[in-house]
């Protein structure tokens, strides 16, 4: 996992990990073949396995150990060469995607303009403690034909929730709760609230409606998963993982925050986000 201690990665097969093995040696090389010494983010044990401190994008790619070997003092000295495919993952970035409409003002109208800020910064704050941010996807303004109240202004607005990086924000914090998952949850509640609140202080006012106001009903949601650009999901090639996002392999890059690897022949690194 990206930024995390790896587990262990053996110089061994399965039939040798309980063997005892006389005067071994390890070597191991790193992606192009460099030879691989001990630094501040590898460390290889002294039974020759392989671990990742801070495992980073650019380590992703092929890792060769060679081990050398005696099966007992008397046999002459044996040979292993071990491959294994490393690849950097990460959580998907997922996020609740919102739909909500609203009786408006004629559509070309500047009280729409200022009302779409207002509500944008009143859900902003609404979040702000859980780590979250609100992104405006879409808003229109329509003209909706009514079947008993003739022609009305709607706007139509779409809004994302997504969780922010709790470790590097304003407030670190590492405990459980604040798992994007929750906090996600804890927002998506609050947002519903919110718009609940609307329809039940409508329903008290004795005074005609306002110009604009939320229409019953309408706030919908979708939860949607993504991956970072330069990384998909591909359960076929990491079954072991398959909502895992994965790094990109060469012959295939991820421009955008989609969920797929695109094949792409020119792509020739790890990580891809462009295909040049």
């Amino acid at each position: 996992m990206l930024h995390q201690r790896s587990p262990h990665v053996l110089c061994a097969t399965q039939q040798l990990r309980n063997a005892e093995l006389v005067d071994p040696s390890y070597l191991w090389h790193g992606p192009r073949g460099k030879i691989i010494s001990e630094n501040s983010t590898i460390q290889v044990t002294s039974t020759g396995s392989l671990v990742f401190q801070n495992f980073e994008e650019a380590m992703s790619g092929v890792y060769t150990c060679f081990l050398e070997y005696k099966p007992t003092v008397e046999e002459v000295v044996k040979n292993l060469q071990l491959k294994y495919l490393v690849y950097a993952y990460r959580e998907p970035h997922y996020y609740y995607q919102f739909t909500a409409q609203y009786h408006a003002a004629p559509c070309n109208s500047i009280y729409n303009i200022s009302f779409e800020k207002k509500l944008l910064q009143i859900l902003s704050k609404l979040v702000l403690d859980l780590s979250c941010e609100i992104s405006l996807l879409k808003s229109e303004c329509h003209r909706v034909k009514m079947q008993r109240a003739g022609l009305q202004n709607e706007l139509f607005f779409t809004f994302s929730v997504s969780s922010l990086d709790t470790e590097k924000g304003p407030k670190p914090c590492k405990d459980h709760n604040c798992e994007a998952s929750k906090r996600l949850s804890k927002a998506k509640n609050l947002i519903e609230r919110f718009f609940n609140q609307q329809v039940e202080a409508l329903g008290k006012r004795a005074e005609p409606l306002p110009e604009i106001y939320y229409i019953e009903g309408t706030l919908q949601m979708v939860w949607i998963n993504r991956c970072f650009p330069g990384y998909g999901m591909n359960a076929l090639s990491h079954p072991n993982c398959p909502e895992c996002c994965v790094i990109c392999s060469p012959g295939s890059y991820n421009p955008r925050d989609g969920i797929h690897c695109l094949q792409c022949n020119n792509s020739l690194v790890y990580g891809a986000k462009a295909c040049l």
